[in-house]
Order: structure tokens, then C-alpha cells, then sequence
């Protein structure tokens, strides 16, 4: 329904100095509203089947830095990489696709951004520009109710930066979005018997978590 927002902090302890410490590393994401959870990680040396690996928390410590880290000094012939791993709130929709959001500044000093979508739901494929066909929607418009049919419960995935330039100043955060849901607007027009494709509002959200950067340094 996107009625608040939440924050999620990946601290070393439930205690007020653990949980500052994480604020002052910059260790946090937040969403929209669902109980969605997000580890993402930058390095250099990620292999492809540590996404699919139980332990990603300790190789993406051991081998990179967390979601407020600094990588820095580009190895010869590296780019950066992502370790992502996204899983849906116990009691919320399915995932429909995780991103990269990518930031640098152009030759001429102006802000540059573009997003990649990285991970994504039920096999479908990437087109040639980068976009991907929607996931669909499962919302029924005369009861508010939806499935879990689409998507995903959980993604992961390693990701490498195919535009690097190891010359440039960017950062990276990561976008991880639901499967369409119902909004609060659709359950006001139900509740007082209008269509709700005549109030002006849409009737469906895409809910979703978004992490702290990670930044590159030359």
C-alpha cells in the first residue's frame, strides 16, 4: 500500500552502539514499506556461483566491502562487481527484479545515471537495449486481493560494471522491486463502490527497497 517507509540496519549487535556504528558506516537500506531484505557488497574478485552460495554475508565481508563502503584504485583490467542477494518479507509479494543504479560525472562535469536491471523473475530475458518486458500483475481491481503467482521470493546474483571507467569518480546503490500490488487508492475506490479506473489513480504499486551506495574512488 506504500502507507510508510522502513529502514533495515545490518549492525553487529541489537544494541544502541552497534546500531550507531552502522549508521556511521553507512551499513543501511530502506523501503517503501515491505520486509524486504538486501545484502549487497562491491569487490573485485567475486566469482559467478558465490550468488548461489549460503554464506554471501561472509564472502561478500571477505571479500569486498558492504552497502556505505569505499572501493578504491581499480586493479589493472578490473571492474567493479556486486554481490546481491534480495529476499521478499515473510508475509509480502514476490520480487519482480533487482538494479543497479549507477552515478558518475560526464566529461563535462555534468551528473550522469543509468539504471541496470541485473536479476529478475520467472526466465525472461533482457532486451537488446537493457530493458525487460514487465512482469505483470495479479491484482484483482474488484477486491483488492493479489497473488503470488509472478515472481520471485528470492533473487541474487554477481554483477560486473560493463561501462567502467577506472579514470572516474561514481557510486552504485541497489533498487530491489515487488511484483505489483494493490494501492491505497484502489482500496478507497472499493470501499466506496467507485471504478477504480475512473478516480484518476492508480490502482497498483511496485513497492520496493533501496540500498546506501557504494562508491569508486580512482
Amino acid at each position: 500500500m506504500s502507507a510508510a517507509g522502513l529502514a533495515g540496519i545490518w549492525a553487529e549487535a541489537n544494541d544502541r552502539r552497534a546500531l550507531f556504528q552502522a549508521f556511521q558506516r553507512k551499513e543501511v537500506y530502506a523501503s517503501t514499506g515491505p520486509r524486504i531484505r538486501v545484502r549487497f557488497f562491491g569487490g573485485w574478485g567475486f566469482s559467478d556461483d558465490d550468488a548461489a552460495k549460503k554464506d554471501i554475508a561472509q564472502i561478500g565481508y571477505a571479500n569486498g566491502v558492504p552497502i556505505g563502503g569505499d572501493l578504491t584504485q581499480a586493479p589493472e583490467g578490473k571492474a567493479p562487481q556486486v554481490l546481491v542477494y534480495a529476499i521478499k518479507g515473510p508475509r509480502g509479494a514476490n520480487l519482480d527484479r533487482v538494479q543497479v543504479v549507477k552515478g558518475w560525472l560526464g566529461e563535462d562535469g555534468a551528473a550522469e545515471e543509468k539504471v541496470y536491471n541485473i536479476a529478475w523473475s520467472d526466465d525472461r530475458k533482457l532486451d537488446d537495449d537493457g530493458s525487460l518486458t514487465p512482469v505483470g500483475n495479479t491484482v484483482d481491481l474488484a477486491t483488492g486481493a493479489y497473488t503470488n503467482d509472478i515472481g520471485d521470493a528470492q533473487l541474487s546474483v554477481v554483477w560486473q560494471d560493463p561501462e567502467f571507467d577506472p579514470s572516474a569518480r561514481a557510486f552504485y546503490y541497489l533498487r530491489v522491486l515487488q511484483i505489483p500490488t494493490p494501492r491505497h487508492t484502489l482500496y478507497d475506490a472499493i470501499a466506496l463502490g467507485m471504478d477504480p479506473e475512473e478516480t484518476g489513480h492508480p490502482s497498483t504499486i511496485q513497492e520496493r527497497a533501496y540500498s546506501s551506495p557504494i562508491w569508486y574512488t580512482p
